[in-house]
């Protein structure tokens, strides 16, 4: 089957246990090419079937909580990249210190899934001021069932020869549990799952095919009028724009691009594909932006846009930027080939949650109720940054920058539009409960 839908997004299974597929799915936010498929299992035994359930609709899939060399076990014929998320790096730390703080490490433990120099290595990176304990490792089969691994750190500590346990298997910790043995189940933590899905992601045939494709970029210098009449000769003026163009060249040229300037205060650049996402972190944030500011004390209006053709690529760019226009300038928005959103990307440091995608769809229904694009980005942003979705109407009139009047009148129109709806109330000192207002056009772009 047609693996790359109309959306252009490339899908992803993600199978494994409750607890690391919600971390998962948590951290994907921040790929917006990603469209997840999560799968939960209970048992690592139904991993083989929930991957045949999915492989068809998938175009990778990133498998946790079962052994890396299990792939050749479960399904020899698969034809797409699987990738997993082994008990190693971060997590690993974590568990050590977690052991440590909890249990002292005072005697020798057990481990599986993990092997004895792995961890004394990183025991050792942790720098405790402490001897690294004895290590004993589970010797049986790579492929050996959790109630095997079970078997081996229960014999160890009946034994006296362990005091805690070390898995890289949920059901095994599960089990070490009931059974009152100390122990850590090797968690990943969102730097894991986060080169996991990078890993993930340059795999794919659909980011492969295309990395050399087509990135129109225009750049608009805010208030640049207001910035000439600042200056009080013709010298400055000139000075002014070489130092924008420098700047503006230099970035260019980190993504081996080529600039062009348009006129008054707009440029055009032309990169690839794979360069940008590299150089933005995933479509995460703008560094141009904030060297512009810090340098020159100005702002910028970024469009990017995404095509099959330099055409196509340069009228979604031109449409990005008339997004990023609308929302006050100083903002970046992308759109993609089948015309979805990504942004508002972050203009410095990236945020903690990035918004994806905005449907065509949910933007017309917006603006038709009187929710302009610069309402929804600004709504979107201070969404993604916050991680909530409910405010009092002083909060949105500060987010929107209009009075409490103006957004209580728009609030009834996106009320009757269905684009939001009254979620509580909320006391306040002696006065009367104030309502609170919950987003839910933004219900799926934004986990709470």
């Amino acid at each position: 089957m047609d693996k790359t839908p109309n959306r252009k997004d490339i899908a992803i299974g993600i199978i494994g246990p409750e607890e690391i597929v919600g971390r998962i799915m948590k951290v994907i936010r921040s790929f917006p090419s990603f469209r997840p498929v999560p799968v939960v299992y209970e048992y690592q035994g139904e991993a083989a079937e929930r991957i045949s359930a999915i492989k068809d609709e998938v175009e990778v899939i990133l498998l946790a909580g079962t052994e890396p060399v299990r792939k050749a076990k479960l399904l020899p014929d698969l034809q797409i990249p699987v990738h997993y998320l082994p008990p190693t790096g971060a997590g690993l730390y974590r568990s050590l210190l977690r052991l440590h703080q909890v249990h002292g490490l005072a005697g020798a433990f057990s481990v599986d899934s993990l092997s004895a120099s792995v961890v004394e290595r990183t025991y050792r990176e942790l720098d405790l001021g402490l001897t690294p304990p004895v290590v004993e490792e589970f010797g049986g089969s790579l492929f050996a069932a959790p109630d095997e691994l079970a078997r081996f750190h229960i014999e160890m500590h009946r034994n006296g020869r362990t005091a805690v346990a070390l898995t890289g298997v949920k059901e095994v910790a599960d089990r070490l549990k009931r059974e009152g043995i100390p122990n850590e189940w090797v968690v990943p933590l969102d730097q894991d799952i986060t080169v996991a899905l990078e890993r993930a992601l340059l795999s794919t045939e659909t980011r492969r095919s295309k990395d050399s494709q087509i990135v129109v970029g225009l750049l608009n210098v805010d208030d640049f009028g207001r910035l000439v009449r600042q200056r009080t000769s013709e010298h400055d003026i000139q000075r002014l724009k070489l130092d924008i163009h420098r700047t503006l060249l230099d970035y260019v040229e980190s993504l081996n691009g080529y600039l062009t300037h348009l006129g008054g205060d707009e440029y055009l650049f032309f990169t690839t594909r794979g360069i940008f996402e590299r150089e933005t972190g995933g479509y995460k944030s703008i560094p141009l932006a904030r060297d512009v500011y810090h340098t020159l004390g100005l702002s910028l209006s970024i469009g990017i846009g995404f095509g099959q053709s330099a055409n196509e690529a340069g009228t979604n760019a031109r449409m990005a930027l008339g997004s990023a226009k609308q929302a006050g300038g100083n903002v970046c928005f992308i759109v993609r080939e089948d015309r979805t959103l990504i942004g508002p990307l972050a203009m410095a440091d990236p945020v903690e949650y990035d918004l994806s995608l905005t449907d065509a769809n949910l933007l017309q229904k917006a603006e038709e109720a009187g929710m302009t694009r610069a309402y929804v980005g600004r709504l979107m942003a201070a969404a993604a940054r916050q991680g909530r979705l409910d405010y009092n109407v002083l909060e949105l009139a500060q987010m929107l920058g209009i009075t409490v009047r103006s957004t209580h009148r728009l609030l009834l129109d996106w009320t009757d539009a269905g684009l939001i709806e009254v979620s509580g109330m909320e006391k306040v000192g002696r006065g009367r409960p104030r309502q609170r207002f919950r987003l839910t056009f933004l219900a799926d772009k934004v986990q709470e």
